[in-house]
């Protein structure tokens, strides 16, 4: 069982707020030692279930955020920015399951530091029309890479956005959000030990599905692959009209720009969006 981890910060146990999460917060440094053990709560558990491989992905802003030296021995780490497929780098369809750690809600709603990648810049975002933050994203890359997404931990908010997208994914929340920043935290011991717990049954679940030939542990695999249209709605009039520069891509109207194919290859286009959003607005992602 080859295991794959995508590790957020938003959602992480105890995190609330920019200053918890940010490069140069007043709390970041106790914050990147809180998703080290949501994390490796992760890992414990995907071992436990019957992992013989696991992945973890930094995936949060400078994805330099967890503690190298105290991430479990038993995980390989990929570390660092920029990486041509961001949030899911090195994820390809050999992996039998992705684990999602401390994720959050997509923007506009209420969850603890809801946003889609760039903070205010990204109003909103669409699969096939159908509204998607980073959740979905991932979900439907993973899908159509033939690995299903199996396990996500964050706040009350995101656990709901993932069981909108597919209700076999095993949530494991660890606060519950009263606002966008402030939340009813659970213990920390008894968030990890759902994270765990969690991480246990997803891969349990995954390893108890019959492996299609070349592909990833079944279940969504494929979604996606054929093609999808994403649209973006940005803040910045600006920033639409120098991305109909690129090949594919056209204005719905004056701030959303759309482009269709596979999931994979948008996933990875987007990325250019970000980098080329930040050029125009000289604003990098608040989180």
């Amino acid at each position: 069982m080859r295991v794959y981890i995508s590790a957020d910060m938003e959602g992480v146990t105890g995190l609330v707020d920019a200053e918890d999460v940010q490069l140069r917060g007043r709390d970041y440094e106790r914050g990147r030692e809180m998703m080290t053990e949501d994390v490796n709560a992760a890992v414990r558990g995907a071992l436990a279930a019957g992992a013989t491989h696991v992945l973890v992905n930094d995936a949060h802003s400078s994805m330099r955020n967890l503690l190298a030296d105290r991430v479990h021995p038993e995980a390989v780490l990929v570390r660092g920015a920029p990486k041509p497929m961001g949030m899911l780098q090195d994820l390809d369809g050999g992996f039998d399951a992705v684990l999602c750690v401390g994720f959050h809600s997509r923007a506009g709603t209420l969850g603890v530091l809801s946003h889609s990648y760039m903070g205010h810049e990204i109003e909103d975002m669409w699969l096939d029309d159908r509204p998607v933050g980073e959740i979905g994203f991932a979900h439907a890359t993973a899908g159509a890479l033939g690995v299903p997404v199996v396990m996500l931990s964050g706040d009350d908010a995101a656990c709901a956005e993932m069981a909108a997208w597919d209700g076999t994914v095993v949530t494991a929340p660890v606060k519950y959000a009263l606002d966008r920043f402030a939340a009813r935290l659970r213990p920390v011991a008894e968030a990890r030990k759902a994270i765990e717990e969690a991480a246990a049954e997803g891969v349990s679940r995954a390893a108890a599905l019959a492996r299609p030939a070349g592909g990833g542990a079944g279940g969504d695999a494929g979604a996606g692959a054929g093609g999808m249209t994403l649209a973006v709605r940005w803040q910045s009039s600006s920033v639409a009209s120098q991305l109909v520069g690129i090949p594919g891509v056209t204005l719905r109207d004056a701030r959303t720009v759309e482009v269709t194919g596979p999931a994979p290859q948008l996933f990875r286009l987007f990325g250019v969006f970000m980098r080329v959003a930040s050029s125009v607005t000289g604003q990098h992602p608040y989180c």
